[in-house]
């Protein structure tokens, strides 16, 4: 295993964008792949949504939200019901067995170890596993939402983000800017980029994208990246 250059790389970068990676769906794709059959699963706004739709009934997953809903099978194309709404406010369809429940509920699953996996989008991701997910200073203001519950109730936390901002900054850096939604909470990091594991050793990259080279991860990430001698690239 080897140490990729990790921010100090990034001043020999060559081109002045980063690799065109993988798109939206393609990174709730292979999202979709880490969660285990027949676990509970709760998914963030934004990216995260698109999760639901590349898991098959036979999974047996169970999508849960913090709005009180546990059985979806993702967004709806059915006429807009506002009683059949995810946290984000958008349609989804229900799976046989689906129960309804108020907030104060939810959010017991949530706080009480019940949530098997959340997959939430990311702002910035520090090099020990912090989440920076709901407050961007330039804009003045954010909302937190479920985030903080879900970071550190679920037992699994995958972040599913773009790897750098659109200005080109590195979302993946050794200290978080954005103030933390929580500490040392993120299990793996997908990006359009790679799959990269938190470990108590630091970052460790597990597979690129197509056509990407563990050198352009490490050279687009701005903390140091172990890269092992059998980076896998994914399967999609």
């Amino acid at each position: 295993m080897r140490p990729g250059p990790g921010a100090l790389g990034r001043l020999n970068i060559v081109t002045a964008q980063p690799p065109t990676g993988l798109s939206r769906e393609l990174i709730a794709l292979r999202a979709a792949r880490e969660l285990e059959r027949g676990s509970v699963v709760n998914l963030g706004i934004g990216l995260p949504t698109l999760v639901a739709g590349f898991v098959k009934p036979a999974d047996d997953i169970l999508f849960q939200a913090e709005n009180g809903i546990l059985g979806y099978s993702g967004i709806s194309d059915s006429e807009f019901d506002s009683d059949l709404i995810n946290a984000g406010g958008q349609p989804v369809d229900l799976v046989p067995g689906a129960s309804f429940f108020d907030t104060a509920d939810s959010f017991t699953m949530i706080r009480g170890g019940h949530i098997d996996a959340a997959i939430l989008g990311g702002l910035q991701v520090s090099a020990r596993g912090d989440l920076a997910n709901w407050f961007v200073p330039a804009r003045g203001g954010g909302s937190v939402g479920g985030a903080m519950d879900l970071a550190v109730g679920a037992r699994k936390l995958i972040i599913a983000m773009a790897h750098v901002t659109r200005d080109g900054e590195p979302r993946i850096v050794e200290e978080c800017d954005y103030p933390l939604t929580a500490e040392r909470c993120v299990d793996v990091i997908i990006t359009d980029l790679a799959v990269i594991d938190v470990r108590d050793g630091g970052l460790s990259l597990r597979e690129t994208a197509p056509g990407i080279s563990p050198e352009e991860v490490a050279e687009w990430t701005g903390a140091g990246l172990l890269i092992p001698d059998d980076v896998a690239e994914m399967s999609l």
